[in-house]
């Protein structure tokens, strides 16, 4: 059953599907997936070509429109627009340390959420277009990040129901293990940390004297967490985003109050600082991010956290290092998940042990099928940007260059956040690349 309400310039409507947990038994468990309808005011009733909209993550629930705003003022010229909450995400059924608890133990837990990767989504995204659009109807597609790699997954297992994609900062390395991956970003968060020292030069003697406290004395956080030297690098996650640097900025200069003993970091800072950190809103991400390279024919072992057997070979993120060396700045990290993540995050902390279970799973199916894609006929364009730090532009041109019937857009006018904070502008230039306008 679907609900219909206004907002400024757009009508939107609530739709809710059964899907199966596991598309290879339909017959068994089924779970909830809910994606909103977005339409053009007075567009109602038209005969519009539908536009998916799978959001980066993964583990992120698409966003909540307030109107007829960012993105959407340009899609919404010529698409009826669904945006769906992947499986697990915002309003389809949840996935979290509330929900997990009642499955069983972690074992269990873990089981469960192996069915939550992009081949599965992929697979909700069907049996939804068959659902609202009929068998033989088609939809474009629009793959914001993670939602790129789901468009490639896509355009592996079903790409009969796409009469077009576009992707922005989500072409994933078809052949790239999780070792690959966090090899080639760890360089590209340094230049990031580089970028941002130019630009706030006075952040370098702010940030090493909070990490020499931190290191002393860790700070406990509004909602319980822990803010550890390590956690605190790991605001650097901020610095991919095109104003990721001011705002990381910004938050440096409240640091400290004068306290009743002296100088103690601010409830202000706290607070900003658990805003970012805290996986509360979206815990797949931090559960799932690791097996979203994981293919057995690309590496049979298993993931095993990556990024963190990856940061030994890159010392110059090691924090204690850099504060031994008069002057030498302190690196944050980038999207990296750590395991100690799932000590100091209390959204996380129950499940740590399932997040180990799947880190030493070795039998992920694969995602992408190379030589499908390499006759792929779905016409498919692409905004790569330049110096991307959340995903490897090389891997990302290779990609471009594997797939048949690929344009690519690169920029660096934009960061990763284009598409969210371009106004339309970016979703413009795919549309009119994809018509042979520009």
């Amino acid at each position: 059953m679907s609900t219909a309400f206004r907002l400024t310039g757009i009508t939107a409507t609530d739709h809710v599907f059964r899907v199966p947990l596991d598309h290879a038994a339909p017959e068994g468990e089924q779970i909830e997936v809910y994606a909103r309808e977005v339409v053009a005011s007075g567009r109602e009733r038209e005969d519009l070509p539908w536009l998916l909209f799978l959001q980066g993550g993964p583990g992120g629930k698409a966003g909540r429109p307030l109107g007829r705003d960012g993105w959407l003022t340009r899609a919404l010229d010529d698409y009826r627009v669904l945006l769906l909450d992947q499986r697990g995400t915002g309003r389809s059924t949840p996935a979290t340390r509330q929900t997990l608890a009642r499955r069983g133990g972690p074992q269990q837990q873990a089981d469960y959420l192996a069915h939550f990767r992009a081949d599965s989504i992929v697979r909700d995204a069907e049996l939804i277009r068959r659902t609202l659009l009929g068998q033989d109807r088609r939809w474009s597609l629009l793959g914001q990040s993670f939602g790129g790699f789901c468009t490639l997954t896509y355009l592996s297992l079903a790409p009969e129901g796409l009469r077009e994609a576009f992707v922005t900062g989500g072409l994933a390395g078809l052949r790239s293990s999780a070792e690959d991956v966090y090899r080639a970003a760890y360089p590209r968060v340094a230049r990031k940390n580089e970028e941002h020292y130019a630009r706030f030069p006075q952040d370098v003697a702010a940030v090493r004297r909070i990490a020499a406290h931190l290191a002393e004395r860790p700070a406990v956080l509004p909602d319980g967490g822990l803010l550890t030297v390590r956690a605190f690098q790991s605001l650097g996650l901020l610095l991919g985003a095109g104003t990721g640097s001011y705002t990381l900025h910004y938050l440096l200069e409240e640091a400290w109050v004068e306290g009743v003993d002296g100088p103690e970091l601010s409830d202000a800072f706290l607070s900003g600082a658990q805003a970012q950190l805290s996986f509360a809103q979206g815990p797949l991400y931090a559960v799932l991010h690791e097996s979203i390279y994981g293919q057995r024919s690309v590496d049979k072992g298993a993931t095993n956290w990556a990024a963190e057997r990856v940061r030994r070979e890159f010392p110059e993120f090691d924090a204690e290092r850099a504060l031994a060396a008069p002057d030498q700045p302190v690196l944050f990290t980038g999207e990296m998940i750590l395991p100690w993540m799932f000590e100091t995050d209390p959204a996380l902390r129950p499940l740590a042990e399932t997040a180990q279970l799947l880190a030493e799973r070795t039998d992920w199916p694969d995602l992408y099928d190379p030589e499908r894609l390499a006759a792929n006929q779905v016409p498919v364009v692409a905004a790569v940007y330049h110096d991307d730090m959340y995903v490897d532009t090389a891997d990302s041109l290779a990609t471009a260059r594997a797939v048949r019937n690929v344009r690519t857009w690169v920029t660096n006018e934009w960061e990763h956040d284009g598409l969210r904070v371009s106004g339309g502008a970016v979703l413009d230039r795919l549309i009119r690349m994809a018509r042979g306008e520009a």
